[in-house]
């Protein structure tokens, strides 16, 4: 019996470690991260976005459902910091405190998919760095990247086109560097 009790209270000591395991990672924004505020993910919320993202049965499902973990992962943010404010691009939340420019938005969103990747919610991707592209619209702007892991390609992933928490834009990395909006 007191085998058992010991046995108990171990396993109960290790629920409660992994209870209290949280993921935390950088969100920067007012524009160029002039502003960086630690966020904390509980292991309830990347188990969560863990067990969404495994339903995927091919890369293009993966990247599907990566649209909305990553907007599930800025509304938790937008709980714990003033980025709750921020609208699309950089014109619609002009001087408000927690606003993000597309910088702030690669950063984040590179620091998301890191933390997914660590976490082994992606099967078919990697976070693939920040990328940059010119265009005759917009004269330069970033996006976080994936890669397929098969070499079936590159995708942005851009949440700066979207309001706050709305599922973030993944796109073709040559349609995006070719100046590609959503919804085109």
């Amino acid at each position: 019996m007191h085998r058992a009790a010991c046995l108990l209270t171990l396993l109960l000591s290790v629920t409660v470690a992994r209870a209290d395991h949280a993921t935390a990672l950088g969100v920067c924004f007012n524009y160029s991260c002039l502003t960086t505020q630690t966020v904390l993910y509980s292991e309830a919320h990347i188990s969560s976005l863990r067990n969404e993202l495994q339903l995927a049965n091919d890369a293009a499902e993966e990247r599907l459902r990566l649209q909305d973990a990553i907007a599930r992962m800025y509304r938790w943010a937008g709980e714990q910091t003033p980025i709750h404010v921020d609208r699309a691009g950089d014109f619609l939340d002009d001087g408000a405190y927690g606003r993000m420019d597309c910088i702030d938005h690669a950063h984040t969103t590179e620091r998301m998919l890191e933390a997914l990747q660590a976490a082994g919610a992606l099967r078919f991707h990697r976070a693939a760095g920040i990328e940059r592209r010119r265009s005759w619209l917009i004269m330069q702007h970033f996006s976080a990247t994936i890669e397929q892991n098969d070499g079936g390609g590159r995708w942005a992933v851009d949440t700066w086109f979207r309001d706050h928490a709305e599922p973030a834009v993944v796109m073709d990395i040559e349609t995006w560097k070719d100046g590609g909006y959503p919804d085109e």
